[in-house]
């Protein structure tokens, strides 16, 4: 009799062959989406954000992130972990080449993002809290290492029909970059002649800088 009762009160609860509810697993889901969404925020909002000025991509990023999680947890039963988180990484570089360009600095954080939920849904028991936090807490420092303390800044190209023809020279190319700051208020990097029209004394030139460079201050306008 007693054996039935704790046959009863430990089979878990089913609806249609299915358990209502698994309460380990159920924690463990919840533990590591939090976690996972607090690295993403992170990495988002303070290291991404911090740095480029940009807040078109954190839809994309959040969604892809909460999306690849949810994915990647339920099907971990299917034991698919390597192969299918290498074809994740395959299919968004495929959709790199059908969309529109993206900056390359934006793709890279966009395969961090997926690295990061990838790492967190797939954990299992065979990898420990601390492993875990670990290896967590090794890509926001590393990130925030590349940002801040190499300074690596994020170079966008500006496109000019650029009608001073006498400058496209390579003897006046002091004046052409003065000329070009003086006008647009940008610290120019480099600049790269695309075309050179004597008919309509008109150059097509594109001029890089970088986004958060603007002699001292933010250049969006």
């Amino acid at each position: 009799m007693d054996q039935i009762q704790d046959t009863i009160i430990n089979e878990p609860l089913k609806w249609l062959g299915i358990n209502v509810i698994n309460p380990d697993d159920f924690t463990r889901l919840i533990a590591t989406f939090l976690l996972n969404l607090l690295v993403i925020f992170i990495v988002v909002n303070y290291i991404y954000s911090k740095n480029s000025n940009r807040k078109d991509f954190y839809f994309s990023y959040f969604s892809i992130s909460i999306t690849i999680f949810v994915l990647c947890s339920l099907l971990e039963s299917v034991k698919l972990e390597l192969g299918f988180a290498f074809g994740l990484f395959a299919i968004f570089g495929i959709i790199r080449y059908r969309t529109d360009p993206i900056p390359i600095k934006e793709m890279t954080y966009l395969f961090v993002i997926i690295g990061i939920s990838v790492i967190n849904a797939l954990s299992n028991q065979k990898v420990s809290h601390f492993e875990l936090l670990f290896t967590n807490a090794a890509i926001i420092l590393t990130m925030w290492v590349l940002e801040k303390i190499l300074l690596l800044k994020q170079e966008i190209c500006l496109v000019i029909n650029y009608e001073n023809i006498e400058n496209i020279n390579i003897k006046r190319k002091e004046e052409l970059y003065a000329d070009i700051q003086e006008r647009t208020g940008i610290k120019v990097k480099r600049i790269e002649i695309e075309e050179i029209n004597y008919l309509r004394d008109v150059a097509r030139i594109k001029v890089y800088h970088d986004i958060n460079d603007n002699n001292g201050e933010n250049n969006t306008f």
